[in-house]
């Protein structure tokens, strides 16, 4: 659930708050007296994972290539196999 906290507040402790943001990966609404001023504040890796998940979304060829795995995975349909190590040996570290 997104926490709530007045502009006034937030504006008043805004390096506290900037933190737990940060720390709890969770956004933060803060409020205004005008609603069309509100604004969330959420983490910049949040935000980085997030737009990549859209632009994910946004590609029917990577969204299909997802369902495609997913619907194998619930098949039952999978094999298990070594990761490749950065060198390439095939060793998994």
């Amino acid at each position: 659930m997104v926490q709530a906290v007045a502009y006034s507040n937030f504006r008043k402790d805004l390096k506290s708050y900037m933190r737990k943001v940060n720390e709890d990966s969770d956004m933060l609404l803060v409020t205004n007296t005008n609603p069309d001023d509100d604004v969330v504040v959420m983490s910049a890796a949040d935000y980085d994972s997030m737009m990549e998940t859209l632009r994910v979304y946004q590609n029917p060829y990577l969204r299909n290539k997802i369902t495609h795995g997913l619907e194998q995975v619930h098949q039952g349909r999978v094999q298990e196999h070594a990761l490749f190590d950065d060198d390439g040996s095939g060793a998994a570290a």
